[in-house]
């Protein structure tokens, strides 16, 4: 080799070495798919304060709701692949691709960054109701098939199917009834116009707490710390059930390895912040970051058993 080549050759790793210690040299956006306001939202702007403050630049959340998120997972993957844009999405993410004929990305297009939080579902009926167990509930469903009704906030919600899955689980006989959003569907449990619902334990605590429903099982695998009394399917019913709501950061595919690691290990110090952990509890969430491929594994997981729920149940969008 000439040795002019030599000195050139270290000059552009050097350089490429500079431009990655550089970073990041301007605002970063967390997109966020779905509405102002709402849990990932709110979860979301945290993890930006505090990545902010650790990466030195302002970290920027940027709402871009629209079709069960899929707008601002396609603007994130269509992106350029320089840690600038980062997707902070949940568990539509897995579900979409079973209930949309064609998606407006790629399934490659996002690579996996970091599983942030599970947050698991409450069972819920009205305070007053009957049934006071999942047992009784599943009793009055087999002597009644079809009489019983359970909502959602809508058809592609993982309220939705955290109950068909639980139906198809226990052979059961159920009638969907899909709503606009969670709120209303709460507010037609609680008046006692649907039987049950699953519905997030953030949603559902201060209502159980409060005294105007009564949750009779979580969705997780463990009792919930915001609800220890209440027992879990699993435990209960169907071993091995669990539906919950997942939070988790995706990059554009093609990030560099050493911007990647360097938002990984920002994000896990976050996560391990006590301020950070009661934050989450309070919204009835687990804090567990991961490495990028237990959440690829983890997702693969996740699209797996919603794509046969889907598929068997023949779920289609309102």
């Amino acid at each position: 080799m000439p040795r002019f080549i030599r000195p050139l050759i270290a000059a552009c790793a050097l350089a490429a070495t500079m431009a990655h210690a550089a970073f990041p040299e301007r605002p970063i956006t967390i997109v966020v798919p779905y509405a102002p306001g709402g849990a990932a939202d709110a979860v979301a702007r945290v993890l930006a304060t505090r990545m902010g403050s650790k990466l030195g630049t302002s970290v920027i959340v940027e709402n871009k709701a629209g079709a069960s998120g899929t707008i601002g997972a396609s603007f994130v993957a269509k992106a350029k692949a320089d840690g600038y844009t980062m997707l902070y999405d949940a568990t539509p993410y897995s579900i979409n691709p079973h209930l949309f004929a064609k998606m407006p990305y790629a399934a490659n297009a996002l690579q996996p960054l970091s599983l942030v939080l599970l947050a698991p579902n409450a069972l819920v009926v009205k305070a007053e109701s009957p049934l006071k167990n999942v047992n009784d509930l599943i009793a009055k469903a087999k002597a009644e098939p079809g009489k019983i009704n359970f909502a959602s906030g809508g058809s592609g919600t993982v309220q939705r199917l955290a109950a068909e899955l639980f139906r198809q689980q226990l052979g059961l006989d159920m009638v969907h009834v899909p709503y606009k959003s969670g709120g209303p569907a709460i507010a037609d449990v609680m008046g006692g116009q649907v039987d049950f619902m699953f519905a997030t334990v953030a949603a559902s605590y201060p209502l159980v707490s409060g005294g105007k429903l009564r949750a009779l099982a979580v969705s997780s695998p463990q009792r919930s710390a915001r609800l220890p009394e209440v027992p879990t399917v699993a435990e209960t019913v169907i071993p091995g059930y669990e539906a919950y709501e997942w939070n988790g950061v995706l990059l554009p595919a093609g990030t560099p390895a050493a911007i990647s690691k360097q938002l990984h290990q920002v994000i896990a110090e976050v996560l391990k912040e006590d301020e950070v952990k009661q934050r989450l509890s309070d919204l009835g969430a687990q804090p567990v970051g991961s490495t990028p491929a237990e959440f690829s594994a983890f997702l693969k997981k996740e699209d797996a058993k919603w794509g046969e729920v889907v598929k068997k149940g023949n779920i289609k969008l309102d």
